[in-house]
């Protein structure tokens, strides 16, 4: 049973889970952090000591404190999936910037409740950020204290700030040519922030963010902490994101989310 007091203290357990992650991580951000590439096909694919160590880190963590609840996570799978409470990790979100030395990199954990996203955070350790929330709100905290989450109005593409990470690398070609639709009636797009961008839709410096072929750790985060800020998560379709992620939207204004579902409708699955 997920109750407001119940709620209340898991928040207050997702500081500690971003805690313990942010213990292993920020030691090997721009140091040795013993690259390896998982790809296949020639498509790069990197990991890190970082990755595997911090979703180890967090699970530790879960098991002592709930050993009820499952988890799953991008580096070592699923474990107990259809348990009541279940954690979604991604360690590392944006491994490229990484280990490029790019400090856009996050940490996304997730929780759903009955198979609901319920409560996310987005955290950023190395500049000292965790964006968190849930259907009941959303905060930032940071080194300069605790502020409200609140998304901006933008009344459709012309004025809006969108983002991506990769277009030509995550892009099918259907998708890559309505992308460059939306581009094209957008005031200014940023790329390369992987759930960064996310981020900043719920702290209303970003209007729209467009992405391809996520999986369930990918997204599952930013869905409850969007709710609380005010914002919108669909797929390209319009319609609520599955557990397994897909083509997805972030909007902080449903009319700037309209405007972009009806130029990448073709291409929607």
């Amino acid at each position: 049973m997920l109750t407001p007091q119940n709620l209340a203290a898991l928040d207050d357990f997702l500081l500690e889970l971003n805690a313990a992650s942010a213990a292993v991580i920020t030691p090997l951000f721009r140091a040795d952090h013993g690259l390896e590439d998982k790809g296949h096909s020639g498509w790069f694919d990197p990991v890190t000591l970082a990755d595997k160590n911090a979703e180890a880190a967090i699970r530790q963590v879960v098991a002592k404190r709930f050993p009820e609840h499952g988890v799953i996570g991008e580096e070592y799978g699923e474990d107990r999936p259809d348990a009541e409470f279940v954690w979604v990790l991604d360690p590392i979100d944006g491994t490229r910037a990484f280990i490029a030395g790019l400090p856009v990199w996050t940490t996304l954990i997730g929780l759903r409740h009955e198979g609901k996203p319920v409560l996310g955070s987005i955290g950023q350790p190395y500049i000292g950020e965790i964006y968190i929330g849930h259907a009941g709100g959303s905060r930032l905290i940071s080194r300069d204290g605790v502020r409200p989450l609140k998304v901006r109005s933008c009344d459709g593409l012309g004025p809006a700030v969108i983002a991506t990470t990769d277009a030509d690398g995550c892009f099918k070609p259907p998708e890559l040519a309505v992308w460059k639709q939306v581009r094209a009636a957008a005031r200014l797009a940023r790329f390369g922030c992987d759930a960064y961008a996310y981020a900043m839709v719920a702290a209303g410096t970003l209007d729209l963010v467009l992405e391809a072929g996520l999986k369930s750790w990918d997204i599952e985060s930013a869905i409850p902490l969007m709710e609380g800020a005010g914002g919108i998560v669909t797929d390209w379709r319009g319609a609520p994101v599955g557990q397994y992620g897909g083509q997805v939207a972030i909007a902080g204004d449903r009319r700037c989310l309209e405007a972009a579902l009806a130029l990448v409708g073709p291409a929607a699955l």
